[in-house]
């Protein structure tokens, strides 16, 4: 992904890396969805990410140091994707992304949710929720919190929650 640059500025560069439809999305189900096979970041992606771009956003973003790629011990055709660590460094981006989208945009609940745990959780909680994705991604010692889990628990609450009572449209 080197070459040139239309300039040197910090924003273009991270938007020529990042800014296309696909690849924040891809790092995203990496980074709160667990998801770290190939089959799993195309079927269980809200957005339907056909195959073709899941397969160049993969390439593109493990060539830009992103995210990596190893074979998966289990199943000789398989592969397990990780997360980097600049991707890691991602969260307080993507917590405030989450928390912009949810002021400005109509959201579903179940689908905001993480961010307003995240937005609500400030800085400590993305700092520890780096060191979690640092554990599962990296092999980095275990966290003695899990963020991953409180996003997860908050997540499961509210679709719990809309099963028995369901609510109406998103909001804005």
């Amino acid at each position: 992904m080197e070459g040139a640059h239309r300039s040197g500025c910090p924003i273009n560069l991270t938007l020529e890396m990042l800014g296309d439809r696909w690849s924040l999305i891809v790092i995203r189900d990496l980074m709160f969805g667990n998801r770290r096979h190939y089959r799993e970041l195309l079927t269980q992606s809200e957005e339907g990410i056909a195959s073709n771009i899941l397969a160049d956003r993969l390439k593109r973003l493990t060539e830009a140091g992103m995210i990596s790629r190893r074979d998966d011990p289990s199943h000789k055709q398989k592969a397990i994707y990780s997360l980097t660590e600049p991707a890691i460094q991602l969260v307080p981006l993507l917590a405030q992304m989450g928390a912009w989208g949810r002021r400005h945009r109509p959201t579903s609940e179940e689908l905001a949710i993480r961010a307003q745990v995240l937005e609500e959780g400030g800085p400590p909680m993305w700092e520890a929720f780096m060191d979690e994705l640092r554990h599962l991604h990296l092999g980095a010692p275990p966290p003695q919190t899990s963020v991953f889990g409180q996003l997860q628990q908050a997540y499961e609450a509210v679709v719990a929650q809309r099963r028995q009572d369901p609510a109406p449209a998103p909001s804005a």
